[in-house]
């Protein structure tokens, strides 16, 4: 069966997920169906709609799939780290090294976009998003400094602003910078 050419019904990606498993007929699943499964949903509802084919033999499998569970470890593995290697040098750790990381993220998107990569740019999304929800936790930590909260908070708004514009954030980068709020907060940069 070619995903390419079927016309999907599902309104839901947990009914995709469903619907394509059943559409390639299979006995059990394990990597091949859970990566064919991941490409369905990419070209239906976006790279950023992908979960982890760990997630996905979870949902099959409450519908009666029979799991091949060495493979679906070490498919989800491969996932996991593609999505960690893309980011592996980046450094968000400080608002220093946040601006540096921008500068080399910018450089990987425009890489990939140049070269029409969707689900290398979609991956990538995906793997800041994760950048993202860390720095969320610690804004909102009892436990971290007061500092290091709002060092957070800001570093997980520029990300924010970045996933939405990318081809504007350095612009609207360099306004917040400049902001008085910005100042006050963490001084010049």
């Amino acid at each position: 069966m070619t995903r390419a050419k079927h016309k999907w019904q599902s309104r839901t990606k947990r009914d995709l997920i469903i619907e394509v498993w059943e559409a390639l007929d299979c006995e059990s699943v394990g990597e091949a169906e859970l990566v064919a499964i991941q490409a369905t949903i990419g070209e239906t509802l976006g790279e950023g709609a992908i979960d982890s084919p760990a997630a996905i033999a979870r949902v099959v499998a409450e519908e009666g799939a029979v799991l091949r569970h060495p493979e679906i470890l070490e498919c989800d593995f491969k996932w996991r780290d593609a999505k960690a290697s893309l980011i592996a040098d980046f450094d968000f750790s400080t608002l220093r090294a946040a601006l540096d990381a921008f500068r080399q993220l910018e450089l990987k998107r425009s890489e990939f976009e140049a070269a029409t990569d969707t689900a290398a740019l979609g991956q990538l999304r995906l793997a800041v998003t994760g950048i993202r929800e860390s720095w969320l936790l610690t804004a909102k930590s009892k436990i971290a400094e007061p500092r290091q909260r709002n060092e957070a908070a800001e570093v997980a708004e520029w990300i924010r602003v970045w996933l939405l514009t990318p081809d504007m954030f350095q612009d609207w980068l360099d306004l917040r910078m400049r902001s008085d709020e910005f100042q006050a907060n963490f001084g010049h940069y």
